[in-house]
């Protein structure tokens, strides 16, 4: 188990790394995380969702991601709330008080998942959550150091040298944990260094004679992370900086909303060198050169929408309608962009409906039942195929229906999608759509006819993964990982 110092310590690549490794060596590997927190969901063939660090692990172990890989997943829904994920399926909704007390009966699902995992698997590497040392939150933990004693399974500490304090974040936990779980931790790792590693030799003789744990490495920064799909909101600012290029024949805006979700989205449009993506923040405006304003999807859509309307974003993209702007709705921004949200079951909070931005003749109804299913799908502009997945909760109608964008190709033919009369206001509920490099060069050739796409997506993710692999196996005792 690789456990952190604190939150966003690059657990989650450390982990995607070790896994990629250990399945090159012939292992059969698979991800392991007890409990995570993110908006960045994704849909497994089982049929449940996932956090999708997980899912970027499960693809480093060349398997198929399963709802026991991440068997509870928290989507935040306000500033003390969050939807509960159980393997795979909406529990409910609580409060953050509510859900600590929950935990303990959480923890048999969570071991139930593991077990399901370790008879399939020769090796698990699990991921912990936020800080190994959170002893305020140990009763009834699921996540860290409760897991690892429930399983009996060694523990890896790794601490961010790069945000600085790393002598005191690992000493300190060092000095908070009990004596038991301080046995369970076999090592550290140094990880995000930069410079010259020779010089950080002495703080880890300090740190191995104020703990006791002895140092597994010191890993360097690894300047391809930013390929891989991030799960963290926070990590947003890293899709807009993956092209260097000064050539952009196309120009993409995205208004970031408080609870925005499946970001991961953007990552295929970022990574083509012609594509210029701008994330924009509160207070700024939607640039006049832009070719095309993508809504993303929303963990609370109505919530999003206040969000935006207060923003004044509204006027920005009613002016770029009217100009001819293209505009793309994914999921929540799809539902944002017809006539009307209504939510008769308070399922955002009290039952209300809100007016929409009016620029698709659609209306969403919010409902209970949650749309969870990988599919196939056809381009129907250009008979282009791709693979997505939706996640939603809501059902959509309305003339613009009648103009779809996809045709669904799994169980049984359905139509999907809306598009306005002239072709350039479009929504739709299917998420990951642009890793199809197919697909993305003919939408992206939608709006700029000589549009070059020089992006071979999932290759470059495989490839990105393979060098993780080396990265990790270069700088940490990977000998003594492999004994534990």
């Amino acid at each position: 188990m690789v456990q952190g110092t604190g939150s966003n310590v690059g657990k989650s690549m450390l982990v995607a790394g070790l896994c990629r490794h250990f399945t090159n060596q012939g292992l059969t590997v698979r991800p392991f995380k007890p409990q995570n927190m993110s908006n960045n969901a994704a849909v497994t063939k089982d049929g449940g969702e996932i956090g999708r660090a997980q899912a970027l692990q499960a693809l480093a172990c060349k398997t198929d991601p399963t709802i026991h890989m991440n068997p509870v997943l928290l989507k935040p829904e306000g500033e003390c709330g969050s939807q509960v994920i159980v393997q795979g399926k909406r529990l409910g909704s609580y409060k953050a008080k509510d859900f600590y007390t929950l935990k303990k009966s959480l923890m048999p699902k969570v071991l139930e998942s593991f077990e399901h995992l370790k008879k399939q698997a020769d090796l698990i590497i699990v991921e912990g959550a936020g800080s190994a040392s959170e002893i305020n939150l140990r009763e009834n933990d699921i996540a860290n150091m409760g897991f690892a004693e429930a399983a009996n399974i060694p523990v890896i500490l790794a601490a961010d040298i790069d945000r600085g304090g790393v002598l005191a974040s690992i000493v300190g936990t060092h000095a908070l944990l009990p004596e038991n779980e301080i046995d369970l931790i076999k090592g550290y790792i140094i990880n995000k260094f930069r410079g010259d590693p020779t010089l950080f030799t002495s703080a880890e003789e300090l740190i191995t004679e104020k703990t006791g744990w002895p140092s597994l490495g010191v890993c360097p920064w690894f300047q391809k992370a930013n390929l891989l799909p991030a799960e963290d909101s926070q990590d947003l600012e890293h899709s807009s900086k993956i092209n260097k290029s000064n050539k952009k024949q196309i120009k993409i805006a995205v208004p970031v909303l408080p609870r925005i979700a499946n970001f991961d989205d953007l990552d295929p449009l970022s990574a083509e060198p012609n594509v210029d993506l701008k994330l924009v923040k509160q207070g700024d405006l939607i640039p006049d050169d832009t070719d095309l304003i993508i809504l993303t999807g929303s963990k609370a859509t109505i919530a999003d929408l206040e969000a935006l309307y207060k923003e004044g974003w509204h006027i920005d993209i009613a002016t770029h309608a009217r100009k001819g702007t293209y505009i793309l709705g994914l999921c929540g921004g799809y539902q944002m962009l017809g006539k009307m949200i209504k939510d008769p079951e308070g399922l955002e909070g009290n039952p209300r409906e809100i007016e929409g931005l009016k620029l698709l003749e659609i209306e969403t109804t919010l409902e209970t039942n949650k749309t969870l299913t990988q599919v196939t799908a056809e381009f129907l502009e250009t008979n282009s195929n791709l693979s997505a997945y939706e996640m939603h909760m809501g059902k959509t109608k309305g003339l613009d229906t009648n103009r779809p964008l996809f045709k669904i190709k799994n169980n049984e033919t359905q139509l999907e999608g809306a598009q306005n009369a002239s072709g350039k206001i479009m929504g739709t509920y299917l998420h990951g759509l642009f890793q199809s490099d197919e697909f993305r060069k003919n939408f992206l050739q939608k709006i700029c006819e000589n549009f070059e796409s020089q992006t071979a997506y999932s290759t470059s993710i495989e490839t990105t993964l393979d060098e993780l692999a080396d990265h990790i196996n270069s700088h940490l005792n990977i000998e003594v990982i492999e004994k534990l």
